[in-house]
């Protein structure tokens, strides 16, 4: 039977709302979980998985293989694979996996070509999927990019969570700024984390710094799994293009780094000025460094540790393989490498002392350098073992044993927040006084 009332038609800006746009708008209206996906990275969570079945098929195999070749409970395990019917057996499963893998992607890649529209990947940077992708690429970025995963984050200058586009012109795409400012502020972001995370609590340092200095804010939005050395190098390239691309003649280049994110920039620094000889460095005329773990994070060469004791048994040494799966950029933080030559020509895994090359602070640039620290004072070993809760106190103010490596930062141009955390970095108001106080 008819019903009664007939439901209402969609109005007429319902009817001529983008789908793009109406894809975003249902989105925000979605659950936290839902807003985390999009169709957009089916293709990329698809070949995750693959991988991952993959490593674990691997994995079992060389359990299967000690346990078949009765080895010793310690020292070294059987070298190869399974063979005969076993061995078959794994490789089938490896490769039925990749052959379902590979038809997945084949149909998800048509699937996302009909049902998303050309611009609707970028008109949907939910937080929720920004933040995951985020940790993705943080964890595991180095296979991201090395398999051509498409989760794996491109690097780009961003506005408002919008990336630049270096190949036309600029003016259009800064609006949201306003008018373009010959002094840029470079913000760069630290592990696991995304340029809109610099606002925190309702603050955010570059909103901050932008107004008080008349710049344009600039957030790097990056693959902070890969090299330090690699985003040194390809950030040291685009900001020479920024620079040559820049509507108005550039005056001045502030950075403020958190956390890796000043690893990056001291690579991309080293890169400009004993590498390429590119020119923005000369404009760069101040860095803050937030957090920056300079010398090194504890964490991480406690995770270098259980990869010694998992490789002590034969028995339990395949799951090292999953704590060696760990991205480029977090064994970098070991450390605290910038160079290609700081990892290059061994296992990224297998460095274990600080044999890095030093690595000078730019010349002619002031420096900077905030620290936090969870204890209400400065003093004892909690305070300078644990510092933020990430980094060590004597590393985020650059302090080392060896001279050629110490940053000789001036104490006048440092701050130490005492119970604060890593994170608090980015909103404290201490921070924020020191920002001020340094930079306008």
């Amino acid at each position: 039977m008819k019903a009664l009332v007939e439901p209402p038609l969609p109005a007429a800006t319902e009817r001529a709302e983008p789908p793009a746009a109406r894809a975003a708008r249902a989105a925000r209206a979605a659950g936290p979980l839902a807003r985390a996906f999009h169709v957009a990275d089916l293709r990329g969570y698809a070949r995750l998985g693959v991988d991952a079945t993959v490593g674990i098929t691997d994995l079992v195999e060389a359990m299967h293989h000690t346990i078949e070749s009765t080895v010793g409970v310690a020292g070294p395990g059987p070298a190869g694979r399974t063979s005969g019917v076993t061995g078959l057996v794994y490789r089938a499963v490896r490769g039925t996996t990749r052959l379902v893998g590979h038809g997945l992607d084949g149909l998800l890649g048509s699937l996302v070509e009909r049902l998303l529209p050309a611009d609707a990947a970028e008109a949907l940077p939910t937080p929720e999927r920004e933040a995951l992708r985020a940790v993705l690429n943080g964890v595991w970025g180095d296979h991201l990019a090395e398999s051509g995963n498409p989760l794996a984050i491109p690097m780009s200058l961003r506005v408002a969570g919008r990336a630049l586009d270096l190949s036309t012109a600029l003016t259009a795409q800064l609006q949201l700024q306003g008018p373009a400012s010959g002094r840029l502020l470079v913000l760069i972001h630290g592990l696991c984390m995304y340029d809109l995370q610099w606002s925190r609590r309702s603050h955010d340092h570059g909103q901050m710094l932008a107004a008080a200095l008349g710049a344009t804010p600039l957030y790097l939005h990056y693959n902070s799994g890969r090299h330090v050395s690699q985003n040194g190098r390809e950030l040291a390239a685009l900001l020479d293009r920024l620079v040559a691309q820049w509507p108005v003649p550039v005056e001045e280049i502030v950075i403020v780094a958190h956390s890796m994110g000043g690893l990056v920039a001291r690579s991309a620094c080293h890169v400009a000025q004993d590498v390429a000889q590119e020119a923005w460095l000369g404009k760069l005329r101040k860095m803050v460094f937030l957090g920056t773990p300079h010398h090194g994070a504890p964490l991480e060469r406690g995770g270098r540790l259980v990869d010694v004791a998992l490789g002590l048994s034969p028995y339990v040494r395949p799951f090292a393989r999953l704590g060696r799966a760990r991205s480029a950029g977090i064994t970098d933080l070991r450390y605290g490498n910038l160079q290609d030559a700081d990892w290059q020509g061994r296992d990224r895994h297998a460095q274990k002392r600080d044999d890095r090359v030093p690595t000078p602070l730019p010349a002619g640039v002031a420096v900077y350098l905030a620290a936090a620290i969870t204890t209400e004072s400065q003093g004892g070993l909690r305070a300078n073992l644990l510092g933020d809760g990430l980094v060590p106190l004597a590393s985020a103010l650059g302090r080392h044993s060896d001279p050629a490596k110490a940053l000789p930062v001036s104490p006048a141009n440092q701050h130490v927040v005492t119970g604060a955390n890593h994170w608090d970095l980015l909103d404290h108001p201490e921070v924020a006084a020191a920002l001020r106080a340094w930079l306008v």
